[in-house]
């Protein structure tokens, strides 16, 4: 998913999208939906969402567990409490949209570009992550413990106290991350690819983590 339209216009699905009222419901199937500006809470479970736009959009304390996102494109979102666990993302792109205090662990993310995103206590243990970006994105607090993450990336991104503790890296790029604030978890780097900066600035780290003490 290299080109992500970064105006509506540019979606290949557009002309399609039908506008959306009213509230967000349990095991809906929303195909060709524009969702734009308004605030959804409540219960919207197993929910799912192909070829959607979602602009201005404010999800708050939404119950979306276990819902489908498929070529969805979220411009602007703001994604507050929101729950997601178990959720399926492919082919999804999220674009300067806020998302914090959001349950997203045990979730499937392929596919998916994060771009211009602030990310606060967010919760990925034991997501799946495969072929995802995130791009000049704020990741704080976000804890991606006992996750999988396979050729994922973070060019221009600062994270700050983002925890890896017991993950499972395959090509994970971390080479053009702005800054690692990593507190701990150090042990679930092996398979990250770091530039030789990164390496210097985290090795104290390392070798607390394991057991080794350095001595002038």
């Amino acid at each position: 998913m290299a080109d992500v339209p970064e105006q509506l216009a540019d979606l290949p699905y557009a002309d399609l999208l039908q506008p959306h009222s009213g509230a967000l419901h349990r095991d809906a199937r929303y195909d060709t939906v524009h969702f734009d500006g308004g605030e959804y809470t409540g219960q919207a479970s197993g929910a799912s969402f192909l070829e959607c736009a979602f602009t201005g959009v404010e999800l708050a304390g939404t119950a979306l567990r276990t819902s489908r996102w498929n070529e969805v494109w979220i411009q602007g979102g703001r994604l507050v409490g929101t729950e997601l666990v178990d959720s399926e993302w492919q082919d999804t792109a999220l674009l300067g949209s806020v998302l914090a205090g959001v349950a997203w662990y045990g979730a499937q993310l392929r596919r998916t570009v994060l771009r211009g995103c602030k990310l606060e206590s967010v919760n990925l243990r034991g997501a799946v992550l495969r072929d995802v970006v995130f791009e000049d994105c704020l990741l704080r607090d976000v804890d991606f413990a006992g996750a999988r993450l396979t050729d994922v990336s973070v060019p221009g991104s600062t994270l700050d106290g983002v925890r890896f503790g017991g993950a499972r890296m395959e090509r994970v790029d971390l080479r053009g991350a702005a800054r690692l604030g990593l507190p701990d978890g150090h042990q679930g780097l092996s398979g990250a690819i770091l530039n030789t900066g990164q390496l210097l600035e985290l090795a104290p780290q390392f070798a607390h983590a394991l057991g080794i003490t350095v001595k002038d």
